[in-house]
């Protein structure tokens, strides 16, 4: 696997969290897409849905299984990625840049310690 990108980091269950300043932008890392192989549905909680770090954000369906998607962090959703919702194939072919599922507004850390670098990521799924 190529090392995923450095300006974000990436949670054991396969997230990646993408922090500037008090927002952070979540997705699915390319392992865990090409676990799944092809995904045909994503659904994400609506804009202003408040959560702790580890609850549960939405989910994603292929055609193997359906996959809990969950926030490490604490906050509120303020945007849902409209274009994955329509075209779920997004996720397969950009799961870092146009893939991504959803943006927080963060009200606190969470569980971001449980996260690890890129390099970690690479390397414990490489």
């Amino acid at each position: 696997m190529a090392t995923p990108p450095a300006d974000r980091v990436y949670s054991q269950s396969h997230e990646w969290h993408k922090i500037e300043d008090d927002m952070v932008t979540l997705g699915l890392t390319q392992f865990a897409v090409d676990q799944l192989t092809d995904v045909t549905y994503a659904e994400m909680k609506k804009p202003g849905f408040a959560f702790k770090a580890g609850d549960i954000v939405g989910e994603v369906e292929s055609v193997k299984t359906t996959s809990d998607i969950y926030c490490f962090v604490d906050g509120a959703i303020v945007e849902t990625n409209k274009a994955v919702a329509d075209d779920p194939s997004l996720l397969n072919s950009d799961p870092y840049g146009k893939g991504w599922l959803i943006k927080v507004k963060m009200s606190g850390k969470g569980k971001l310690g449980e996260c690890v670098d890129a390099a970690t990521y690479a390397k414990q799924h490489g």
